[in-house]
């Protein structure tokens, strides 16, 4: 059995240094190019997909499409959900990444961006950034609606999706693919390869090369491998 992880290709905000985090911006033009050669890449293996799962942000859900469309698969279902969504990056969304380490310091910047459980300043409820004032979360109770997170707080809203619809999927005999991002792919990829915590920080999932896993019955992974 095949799962499929993609990151979204290189957005407008990975590209000017700018957290990012629930923010819906758009592929840069190389985003696109990366999601393309993705697609052609997973071509090249005649690797069949049942369902694509995404998030609720367009950087994902494009190339997600992007990727289909290469490979003449556009047509298959696909599930977008929230918990899929980048980690929310509080305060610290649409500031820049340099210009906010000279103006906190370095390490309490790398603190905040790659500690497994140290939040970031959160948003206040007022805060025009806000998702509790965006309408694709008009459905959700408020109390879940993140303010901030960090990689643990990503992980625990992560792990039940998987639970309840990507490893249902799997274990009927589905190919997945996710095209999602960073930190909620992290998430994921700690839980399946069983990660500590120290360690999972090292880890780093690059814009658009597809990371292929071989799972057995039980789900536990028998071979991983990136395509490039």
């Amino acid at each position: 059995m095949k799962l499929v992880l993609v990151r979204h290709g290189q957005s407008e905000w990975n590209l000017s240094n700018q957290f990012t985090g629930w923010e819906d911006v758009k592929l840069s033009e190389n985003g696109v190019n990366e999601a393309t050669k993705a697609g052609q890449l997973l071509k090249e293996t005649g690797i069949q997909f049942d369902v694509l799962f995404t998030s609720v942000l367009q950087r994902a859900i494009k190339t997600g499409h992007i990727i289909l469309e290469e490979t003449g698969q556009l047509w298959i279902p696909e599930v977008k959900s929230w918990r899929l969504n980048e980690r929310h990056y509080g305060a610290l969304q649409g500031l820049n990444k340099k210009e906010t380490a000279e103006k906190y310091g370095d390490e309490k910047v790398h603190q905040w961006r790659r500690s497994y459980d140290v939040l970031p300043p959160l948003l206040e409820n007022d805060d025009e950034r806000s998702p509790k004032n965006d309408r694709r979360y008009a459905h959700l109770q408020k109390k879940v609606i993140p303010q901030g997170e960090n990689l643990k707080t990503t992980l625990e809203r992560v792990i039940p999706f998987w639970e309840d619809q990507i490893a249902p999927a799997i274990l009927d005999h589905k190919t997945v693919l996710v095209a999602a991002h960073g930190n909620s792919l992290r998430a994921l990829i700690k839980y399946l390869e069983q990660i500590s915590d120290d360690d999972i920080m090292g880890v780093e999932i690059p814009t658009g090369v597809p990371l292929v896993y071989d799972l057995d019955e039980d789900l536990n992974v028998t071979d991983k491998y990136f395509l490039k």
